[in-house]
């Protein structure tokens, strides 16, 4: 069995980028703004240390929020250095940054790679070029491309990031992001949902009447397809959806948006009732039936969906007497089985 993964996260936001994209608050995206020092590297790895169990695991420290290579080479090797020489020693395992395309080149990799960064995230967020200059991001397509290319000549991880709904999107320019993003061949991938956060461009367009989120539905919909996308390539899709912060929690920083604490589960919910859908050859036998579905047992709640969603679908939808769901430990967790018995 593999180890674990523990995560080891340092915040540096907005740091090192000097573009306000039309959707970016960072203080209230990733929380409060401070000045991180080598000292708050250190003290930050030894107090999340502390935290983890003893047993066999693996650590990484990751850098979140900002470009980290758009800071000073100086502050680049302050920052990474105390992560450095704990990865020299064995204590942790590898190291993460994400940064924008245009802040990569040989050598920002050849000093990344110096000081024992492993993985590398490149926020792209689109790559229609026309999207790019809407949202104010300030690179381009092609920068994209080349970033890309470089980090995996370097042997880095690529991790990519993309926006769904971004100012000027639509169904046709997000696949075609997502198509582009297969080629690169990352090794994992993220994907946001666009929402407008308080003091934000997209908030003020958002006033006017000049900008409509998509809706929740809509959203759910688009990255179901992007999540069966990627998989299909092997490509994790490592989130999907916001992470939530105590200003996202109480409601302080979004304004609209398809914003959802468990936007995952709701979408991959919604991938396990197509799945079920899909099996149900003889639907005239359905009325007053049980509906019996065996799955992996690590599926059995997307199965039943979001609160019941999905067992409530299914019901109300073919007039069930019941459904019921069983684990069976030999299914691939993609897999479904279905069995009608009439009553």
């Amino acid at each position: 069995m593999s180890k674990k993964l523990y995560i080891i996260p340092i915040f540096i936001p907005h740091k090192g980028c000097p573009h306000d994209c039309s959707f970016c608050n960072q203080k209230k995206i990733a929380g409060e703004i401070i000045d991180v020092t080598c000292r708050d590297v250190d003290r930050i790895i030894h107090h999340y240390l502390n935290l983890f169990s003893e047993q066999a695991k693996t650590i990484e420290v990751a850098f979140y929020g900002g470009s980290f290579t758009g800071l000073s080479k100086e502050k680049q090797i302050e920052l990474l250095k105390p992560a450095f020489d704990m990865k020299k020693k064995g204590i942790i395992h590898s190291i993460r940054l994400s940064t924008r395309p245009d802040y990569i080149d040989t050598e920002i990799l050849e000093n990344l790679k110096e000081y024992g960064v492993s993985t590398i995230e490149l926020g792209l967020q689109s790559t229609d070029d026309n999207i790019l200059l809407l949202n104010n991001r300030g690179h381009t397509r092609d920068e994209i491309v080349k970033a890309a290319v470089l980090i995996k000549d370097f042997q880095f991880k690529l991790g990519l990031q993309m926006m769904v709904g971004l100012l000027g999107d639509n169904r046709q320019t997000i696949d075609k992001t997502a198509e582009d993003i297969i080629l690169l061949k990352p090794d994992f991938v993220r994907v946001y949902p666009t929402v407008v956060i308080q003091d934000t461009y997209l908030e003020k367009l958002y006033y006017k009447g000049k900008y409509r989120p998509f809706t929740l539905g809509d959203t759910v919909e688009i990255c179901k397809d992007l999540l069966l996308k990627f998989e299909e390539k092997d490509i994790p899709v490592i989130r999907l959806g916001l992470q939530s912060t105590e200003d996202i929690q109480q409601g302080k920083a979004i304004i609209a948006g398809p914003y959802h604490p468990a936007f995952r589960e709701i979408v991959e919910s919604e991938i396990y009732k197509d799945r079920i859908e899909t099996k149900l050859k003889n639907k005239q036998l359905l009325k007053e039936a049980i509906l019996t579905v065996y799955c992996h047992p690590k599926v059995i709640s997307k199965i039943a969906g979001f609160k019941q969603c999905n067992k409530l679908y299914f019901i109300n939808k073919y007039s069930l007497y019941k459904m019921i769901i069983k684990s069976c430990d030999n299914m691939e967790t993609k897999d479904v089985k279905v069995e009608i018995t009439v009553q």
